[in-house]
């Protein structure tokens, strides 16, 4: 299977509105930053959330890396204020070691992780570009994560399972030891979301979900997430979130 993906989140996150788009702060936030570490953001799309992190590395630096090239192009121009305070890798995260320079102090990523199949791959890559004590912070699709929504698609002849992983708890509790990390803290978060129009629920169907994982003709897409609202029958997904801290051995 190709495990590269057209994006690895946060690009795709960007194009859709409304606070149900604002899934980076919780990551982020959890990081105990004084503000000269170096930080690697895993799946940095456009850089929406890099330049949060940044805001807050006053001396610092950051490293944004990404499954797709257009998407660097997109945070490097967001991002030309930090001018040399950041560098950009294209990376293939199930392909580890990451092509990093240097160790960093820090790991986050947001809405990212789950679209890689191989967790211990992924995070042997993360814990070799760690330095020892570092701290990592992701949330990505958990387990049980919108069961419903790829039930409705797959019910109009479509598989989308085999295009991501999502972890639940133990098993990830297991990765990461086995990785090497430790003070490891793990749950699971049900999130609904909920939509004001039918248009904004069919972008945000096709846009972060249905485009990376099928990569069908744009007409099939919004077929398809028409088919899934109608499935539903509410302007709502029904997420679960799996969020993660730890610290490198």
């Amino acid at each position: 299977m190709n495990t590269a993906i057209p994006s690895w989140k946060g690009g795709d996150y960007d194009r859709i509105s409304g606070p149900h788009a604002d899934m980076g702060t919780p990551a982020l936030d959890r990081l105990v930053l004084r503000g000269d570490e170096r930080v690697l953001d895993v799946g940095c799309g456009s850089g929406r959330v890099t330049e949060r992190l940044l805001e807050r590395l006053t001396t610092g630096s950051a490293v944004a890396l990404d499954g797709s090239a257009s998407m660097l192009a997109e945070a490097a121009r967001r991002l030309a204020r930090f001018g040399d305070r950041v560098t950009y890798v294209l990376a293939d995260l199930a392909m580890p070691p990451l092509p990093i320079e240097g160790p960093v102090d820090a790991v986050m990523s947001t809405a990212a992780l789950h679209w890689v199949i191989d967790h211990d791959a992924l995070l042997a890559g993360i814990g070799s570009v760690l330095r020892p004590g570092g701290q990592l912070s992701f949330q990505c699709g958990g387990e049980g994560n919108a069961a419903a929504m790829m039930g409705a698609v797959h019910e109009q002849g479509v598989e989308t399972a085999g295009a991501f992983h999502m972890a639940g708890v133990e098993e990830m509790t297991r990765r990461l030891e086995r990785n090497g990390f430790e003070d490891i803290e793990a749950w699971l978060q049900p999130q609904t979301i909920a939509f004001e129009t039918r248009e904004d629920m069919l972008e945000y169907i096709v846009t972060p979900y249905l485009r990376p994982a099928t990569g069908l003709p744009e007409d099939e897409l919004y077929r398809l997430a028409d088919g899934v609202v109608d499935r539903l029958g509410v302007l709502a997904i029904d997420y679960v979130r799996l969020n993660v801290t730890a610290r490198k051995s």
